[in-house]
């Protein structure tokens, strides 16, 4: 129990991150399970508050479909996953568009520079037609122009 309540001062847990990281320091699965129902029954164990937390810290870089994949990973599922992306959907091509003018900042010079600017939205999450709209084309001449959203 001292080890739970330690790890859930630092930061918010998911029912299956802590019980993998209480797992090797258990006695047994039944002992395990005791200190994650009683976590849960305190209000310190929160699946909905952890998802939030973690799109919360991920969130500003990161597009709807990575913090999925993520959450997933965690053990969050079912309504807890929605909830925790909903806010994120109306924001989507405003962070895209963030991230990209953080990282770039410049539009791209060639095809292949554009593409590897859209590689690195779509790798972070971002779905393909925010991915389209926030990079914007070169032009014929050698200079891209600016993005429309």
């Amino acid at each position: 129990m001292a080890r739970a309540l330690r790890a859930l001062a630092r930061r918010e847990y998911t029912r299956a991150e802590l019980a993998r990281r209480l797992a090797p320091h258990a006695s047994d699965a039944d002992a395990l399970a005791a200190v994650l129902d009683a976590c849960a029954a305190r209000g310190w164990l929160d699946e909905q508050r952890a998802a939030e937390a973690h799109v919360r810290r991920r969130g500003e870089a990161m597009g709807s479909a990575r913090l999925r994949a993520e959450l997933r990973e965690r053990g969050v599922s079912g309504e807890a996953l929605d909830a925790a992306l909903q806010p994120l959907a109306a924001t989507e091509a405003e962070r895209a568009r963030a991230l990209w003018t953080r990282r770039f900042g410049a539009a791209p010079r060639d095809a292949a520079e554009r593409a590897r600017q859209m590689r690195f939205l779509a790798a972070r999450g971002f779905a393909a037609d925010v991915v389209r709209r926030t990079v914007p084309p070169v032009s014929p001449g050698g200079d891209a122009t600016e993005a429309t959203d």
